[in-house]
């Protein structure tokens, strides 16, 4: 795909997002599934192909262009991003987790393949992660030093320091009535470390300067967090069928929530003031704001 004119409105980006990321992950897909085989091949392959919004990879390409960055390779940066965003899936829903049955409208890899399967699976996509990332780097022609550093930003951000400890903090709080920073805390890790470092990814394909990663990365930091009080938000207001996973889990479970803490209009207001301040960022750094800005406001005020 040549991706000529900038998408500037959200649903254009996300569009061409999903274009982009879902083409490189069913070729990954084909390809993995052959290589591996068997089950742990044909559920690798299933959860490559889960279906998404692609808010991350489409954060990736308006970052890249930002800075200005023009080659069509960014999408497997992209698809980068998204692999590692589905492993987390994969994980979260397991039994030993969130114990959900459906995701994005069909059932979990767990539920289809079984929880060891599904376990194993999560794992080997982090290292697939790191193959479709350096395979783009190649492609848009990055000195190694740059995908060095977009490899440990992007890793950093799907480990301990980000998902992997913010889902601990969010497993040991069931049960638990956490304070706003506590909250705050969990989900900087949890949700915000890898919409963040989409943002900071794709900065650095497009080889920005400091200050333009260091801009792009407090927007996605603010960004990351206003995603999150609008899941908590849609998760108190949406249904099952609208949101493509099982409604209400936050409450069986009994976690503290930006609802619970903010009410649903507090809430609304909280995510739509993070989307503001993040793109008080990019003015500040003389960065374009149009395309993260529509991103922004999207992902304040979803509605799945």
């Amino acid at each position: 795909m040549t991706l000529h004119v900038p998408a500037l409105t959200a649903d254009a980006l996300l569009a061409e997002a999903r274009e982009c990321a879902d083409g490189l992950l069913a070729a990954w897909a084909d390809r993995l599934g052959d290589e591996i085989g068997g089950p742990q091949g044909e559920a690798l392959a299933y959860a490559l192909r889960t279906p998404g919004k692609r808010v991350r990879a489409a954060l990736v390409l308006a970052a890249y262009r930002a800075v200005g960055g023009t080659s069509p390779a960014i999408a497997g940066v992209a698809a980068a991003v998204e692999t590692v965003h589905a492993y987390s899936l994969v994980h979260d829903d397991l039994p030993c987790m969130d114990d959900d049955d459906l995701r994005r409208g069909r059932p979990t890899t767990h539920r289809r393949f079984g929880v060891p399967t599904a376990t194993t699976v999560g794992f080997l996509m982090v290292p697939i992660a790191a193959r479709v990332l350096a395979s783009a780097a190649r492609a848009l022609e990055l000195p190694p030093a740059t995908l060095g550093r977009m490899a440990a930003g992007l890793f950093q951000a799907g480990g301990v320091e980000g998902m992997v400890g913010g889902q601990w903090l969010d497993l040991e709080a069931e049960g638990r009535t956490l304070t706003l920073p506590q909250l705050i805390e969990v989900h900087r890790g949890k949700t915000g470390a890898l919409i963040r470092a989409s943002c900071t990814v794709g900065a650095m394909a497009g080889e920005a300067d400091p200050a333009g990663v260091k801009a792009l990365t407090a927007y996605g930091e603010e960004v990351g967090l206003a995603f999150q009080i609008a899941d908590d938000v849609l998760d108190c207001t949406a249904t099952s069928e609208e949101l493509g996973k099982t409604a209400g889990r936050d409450a069986q479970l009994a976690k503290s929530t930006y609802v619970g803490l903010l009410g649903v209009a507090g809430a609304r207001r909280e995510a739509r003031r993070l989307a503001a301040r993040a793109v008080e960022h990019l003015g500040q750094a003389g960065l374009p704001s149009t395309a993260l800005g529509a991103l922004a406001g999207y992902i304040a005020d979803r509605q799945s």
